[in-house]
C-alpha cells in the first residue's frame, strides 16, 4: 500500500478515500494549517510516515513545515501551486502561447489614479477586478463605471498599505455576459472529465454572476468537444501542472482560458472519465518512485 497525505479534510478528501484505497493507495489527512505544530522531536509528523503528498498546501508558509517535516514528493509540488495561483503570470504564459484568454491587464500597486483610469479607458463596461492570486471567487468584483472602478481599487490600496501582505497587485479584465463556465481537469496531460458551473436561476435574477461552486453555483457532468479538451491540455503542458483544473468561458463567439487551479476539487466520480481514479492512482505511485 501507499500512503498518500492530503492537506485538507473537505469534499476532495472524502471522495478520493474509497477509490484509492480500491487501488492500493492509502489516504490520510494531514493538517498543516490552523493547528499548533511543534518543530522539534514532537513535531506531528516524520520522515517516512507517508510516501507521496497529494497537493502542496494552499498557505505556502504553512506548506513548506509540512514539506521540511514529511520530506515526500508530491503530485503538484510548490513550484506547481504557486505557478497556478499568481492569475497573471498564467495569462502571460498563455498569451505568450498563442493561447486565447479575456483581454487582460495586470497593476501591481501603488499607481496612481491616473494610470487606473487609463486602464479602465481601455475596456468596455462592465470590468472585471480581481485580486491576483486569491482563490474561490474571493475578491472578485465588477465596475460598471470609472467610479465604481476607483473605489474598489482604493479598497485594494487599503489593503495593499499593510506592509506584509505577500502580493499587493490584482488583474483588470474585459466583462464576458452570458458566458458560460466550464471546468475542464487535466491529469498527467490527458483531459480527465468536465463539469458546467452554473448558478441558480434564482440566484442569476438576485444579479449574482460568479460561478464559483463555493459561491453556490451547481456543477453537472459534461462531454466537451475535443478541441475543447485540446485546448485545456495545451494550458496544462505550457504550465507543466500535472493536475490542473483549467477554467474555460464560452461565449457566442469565443472560448478562453479564464483560470487555472493546481489544487483544484474532486467532483463525483461520475462526473468523470470511467478510468478517472485507475489514472489518478498511477499518478500518484509515479510521483511517490
Amino acid at each position: 500500500m501507499i500512503d498518500l497525505a492530503v492537506a485538507n479534510d473537505q469534499e476532495t478528501f472524502g471522495r478520493m478515500r474509497e477509490p484509492l484505497a480500491e487501488r492500493g493507495i492509502r489516504v490520510h489527512h494531514v493538517p498543516a494549517s490552523e493547528r499548533v505544530i511543534p518543530l522539534g522531536d514532537d513535531a506531528p509528523w516524520a520522515a517516512g510516515d507517508y510516501d507521496v503528498g497529494f497537493v502542496y498546501p494552499g498557505r505556502l508558509m504553512e506548506g513548506g513545515v509540512a514539506d521540511a517535516l514529511l520530506e515526500i514528493p508530491w503530485l503538484n509540488d510548490h513550484e506547481a501551486v504557486l505557478t497556478s495561483r499568481n492569475k497573471a503570470e498564467v495569462l502571460a504564459r498563455l498569451e505568450r502561447a498563442d493561447l486565447p484568454a479575456p483581454r487582460s491587464v495586470y497593476v501591481s500597486n501603488d499607481v496612481s489614479e491616473d494610470e487606473l483610469a487609463a486602464v479602465f479607458d481601455r475596456f468596455e463596461p462592465p470590468v472585471v477586478v480581481k485580486p491576483n492570486s486569491t482563490t474561490r471567487g474571493t475578491g472578485v468584483a465588477k465596475a460598471h463605471d470609472l467610479d465604481s472602478f476607483l473605489g474598489i481599487c482604493d479598497y485594494l490600496s487599503l489593503v495593499h498599505d499593510y506592509r506584509a501582505t505577500g502580493d499587493r497587485s490584482f488583474l483588470v479584465q474585459e466583462y464576458l455576459p452570458n458566458a458560460t463556465d466550464y471546468r475542464v481537469m487535466v491529469l498527467e496531460g490527458e483531459y480527465v472529465g468536465a463539469v458546467e458551473r452554473r448558478l441558480p436561476d434564482d440566484a442569476m435574477q438576485e444579479g449574482q454572476w460568479k460561478h464559483n461552486v463555493h459561491r453556490g453555483a451547481e456543477a453537472t457532468g459534461v462531454d466537451l468537444p475535443a478541441e475543447w479538451r485540446a485546448l485545456a491540455e495545451s494550458v496544462a503542458a505550457e504550465l507543466e501542472i500535472p493536475f490542473l483544473g483549467v477554467d474555460l468561458l464560452e461565449t457566442d463567439d469565443r472560448l478562453v482560458v479564464n483560470e487555472t487551479n493546481a489544487r483544484p476539487t474532486i467532483d463525483a466520480e461520475t462526473k468523470y472519465e470511467p478510468d478517472f481514479y485507475d489514472r489518478l492512482a498511477a499518478a500518484i505511485r509515479t510521483a511517490a518512485e
